[in-house]
């Protein structure tokens, strides 16, 4: 029996308070968050599991195996701390901070880290999406050249203390929501980022809030291209005021011999292999179903609970570490490039964050 402990039990840790309930062999002994609600809201899921002050105090129990940090991104640098030095398996919650410099500090730590340290970028196993970038690895559409990423969706949920909408906080949208895009990017084109040119702006969202007098400064819509080694191309199409799309998110790889596609939902991927200038096409399409249960425990369509699979064979030396601090990190430096991008106007060349 594997036992966890949940840092941070908002919407997020309750997720994966809810993934964890469907996976044999694993139970929440512990939680720890400052905030009354959320704590309440948490134990009311695991009424067993004991309520600590503070990540520290949680870290000394000896209650837990691993623990899944779930806080806001801007405390993971410090949150991790007393959880590194008690010798737990971690599971740090995408972005790995907000800001380049707190995400190296963390991959400092993580380096020669004999436990299990991840990084939660759940998108890579949501079946379509895992489904998807095999039949890329496996050569489906020949030599990849170019990859269009969409998420078209609702805008930022209310976090406690709305934290979520101050890019102090988060590191800008571009590390918050759009890591788990860039962080697919190297994935799937297999190669390293060179140059990002972002073009966003808050044109429709939260432009009636005011926190302190101050309005968010979070982008709500953006396309950025994102230039790798190799000569690759890829492309995001950010929406957050999208609430009535079909498909929240949509993949598209072309390559030297066919294109691929994924639509989700509802997990239906479609290979379209090169016709020449003809009639017909010859589309191949296959849908990937996710469980009942799975969708049901959570909002990322089955990656919250695969993602834990992963991670438990892992732990359990059964696997590799499959996202590692560095991908995480990496992740945060083309979210930030893209930021600076979006303010400044310009391209901004990888070798400007990463210095």
């Amino acid at each position: 029996m594997i036992r966890y402990g949940i840092v941070g039990a908002g919407m997020m840790g309750r997720e994966h308070i809810a993934n964890i309930a469907l996976i044999d062999g694993a139970e929440v002994t512990a939680l720890a968050d400052p905030h009354a609600p959320s704590i309440a809201a948490a134990r009311a899921m695991v009424p067993g599991a004991v309520v600590f002050a503070d990540a520290a105090a949680l870290a000394a129990s000896g209650l837990c195996d691993a623990v899944v940090v779930a806080t806001p991104n801007h405390t993971h640098h410090l949150v991790l701390g007393p959880l590194f030095d008690a010798g737990l398996h971690i599971l740090c919650e995408k972005p790995l901070a907000h800001t380049p410099a707190a995400a190296r500090l963390i991959v400092e730590r993580a380096t020669g880290y004999a436990p299990v340290f991840w990084t939660g970028m759940e998108y890579r196993f949501m079946p379509p999406a895992a489904a998807f970038i095999a039949r890329v690895h496996r050569g489906d559409v020949g030599r990849p050249v170019m990859l269009a990423m969409r998420e078209h969706r609702f805008p930022f949920l209310p976090k406690v203390g709305d934290w979520n909408r101050r890019a102090a906080n988060t590191g800008g949208t571009m590390v918050e929501k759009c890591c788990h895009y860039f962080d697919l990017m190297r994935l799937i084109l297999r190669a390293e980022p060179c140059r990002v040119f972002c073009s966003g702006a808050m044109d429709v969202n939260h432009k009636d809030e005011r926190y302190d007098d101050r309005v968010p400064d979070i982008i709500d819509n953006s396309f950025t291209v994102v230039e790798f080694e190799g000569g690759t191309r890829a492309m995001l199409d950010l929406c957050m005021f999208a609430d009535g799309a079909e498909n929240q998110e949509f993949f598209s790889v072309t390559g030297d011999r066919a294109r691929i596609d994924v639509a989700v939902p509802p997990g239906e991927i479609t290979l379209s292999p090169r016709m020449g200038f003809t009639w017909p096409k010859a589309p191949v399409r296959e849908t990937i179903a996710v469980e009942a249960a799975v969708l049901e425990a959570g909002h990322h369509y089955g990656a919250t609970f695969y993602q834990h699979l992963a991670f438990l064979r892992a732990v359990r030396g059964e696997g590799p570490i499959e996202v590692s601090a560095r991908d995480g990190y990496r992740a945060v430096l083309i979210g930030a490039a893209a930021e600076r991008s979006a303010r400044e106007g310009r391209a901004v060349s990888m070798d400007e964050i990463a210095a």
